[in-house]
Parts: C-alpha cells; sequence; structure tokens
C-alpha cells in the first residue's frame, strides 16, 4: 500500500460524509420553497378580527383568529391564520376589533411551524364598513 492511497480515502471519506449532510438539508430546503411558493388555494374570508399576536419561542411568527359570524345571534366560527409579511402584520394589528376582510393563500405541507402555526398565509386586509 502507497501513500498516495490514504489521502484518496480521506477525500473519499469527507466527500461521502459532506453529501449525507448537505443532501437532506438541500431537498429539505427545495421541499420547504415549493411548499411555500405555490398555494394550493386562495380566497378571502371577513368578519371581526378578534386577536393577533407574535407567538413563538425560536421562530416568531405572527397568528390571528377572525371571528365569522353567518347569522346574529349565532355562535361565531373562528378562523385562525398567520401572517408572514410585517407591514401587513402591522395593518391587521391597527384593525383589531373591526369588521375586516381577508385575503389569503393556503399552502399545504409546509414542513415546520418556524413559517406559521396554520396553512392560511394572508397577504392583505381590508377594513369594511360596520
Amino acid at each position: 500500500m502507497t501513500d498516495s492511497a490514504v489521502p484518496r480515502r480521506g477525500r473519499r471519506l469527507l466527500f461521502v460524509v459532506g453529501t449525507a449532510l448537505l443532501l437532506p438539508l438541500l431537498l429539505f430546503s427545495i421541499y420547504a420553497g415549493i411548499t411555500l411558493k405555490w398555494s394550493y388555494s386562495t380566497g378571502v374570508r371577513a368578519g371581526i378580527l378578534q386577536k393577533f399576536s407574535d407567538k413563538g419561542w425560536v421562530c416568531k411568527t405572527w397568528e390571528g383568529e377572525l371571528a365569522m359570524t353567518t347569522v346574529p345571534g349565532v355562535a361565531p366560527t373562528l378562523w385562525s391564520f398567520s401572517v408572514r409579511d410585517d407591514a401587513v402584520a402591522q395593518q391587521i394589528g391597527s384593525a383589531l376589533g373591526k369588521r375586516v376582510v381577508l385575503h389569503y393563500h393556503e399552502h399545504r405541507g409546509v414542513p415546520t411551524k418556524c413559517f406559521g402555526d396554520t396553512s392560511y398565509f394572508v397577504d392583505s386586509i381590508a377594513v369594511s364598513a360596520p
């Protein structure tokens, strides 16, 4: 066995270990990018903005709750949503307690809660007349 064979094995081992570590990270990044880029559905929801907060231990996300009433006197349906844009979060925070219309995109299969607690991501808000 020659001395030149040892460094070649070391390089091969380094390549295998590096690939084993980087390949899952690369696949995770591609999957996360795909789930956040393309939406499953898009739409609007109207109701009274009931709750909105910045949540999380490590990954801080904006989370809110919209009370949607179908008929007066009936208990409202609560719809939870997430916001990724700080400018939209500021607009939503100033509309707390008001009747609003929220435009959202639904992203199913997002791999972690670091992007939001829900699969519904609000991207715009309109305050409606009382």
